[in-house]
């Protein structure tokens, strides 16, 4: 199946390409690797995945937790 995408901004078309470069690959796969990852189901963690994840970053207070999740929301 062929996509197609109408009036990128330039600016778009330019990160992608960089992007691109950096993982050594064409426009064309770039762009289907996004696809791909965007496309693929979501899987949940398990409690215990969970649970690791939580003490990898080290937390202690839940005002830490809330710090976190604010950065990657503000950052998006």
């Amino acid at each position: 199946m062929n996509l197609s995408i109408k009036n990128v901004p330039e600016d778009v078309v330019q990160r992608l390409r960089e992007r691109a470069e950096r993982h050594h690959r064409s426009l064309q796969g770039e762009l289907l690797a996004i696809i791909e990852e965007a496309s693929k189901p979501r899987r949940w963690m398990t409690p215990q995945e969970l649970l690791a994840e939580v003490r990898k970053l080290g937390l202690t207070s839940a005002d830490e937790a809330t710090a976190i999740i604010r950065a990657d929301r503000d950052g998006r």
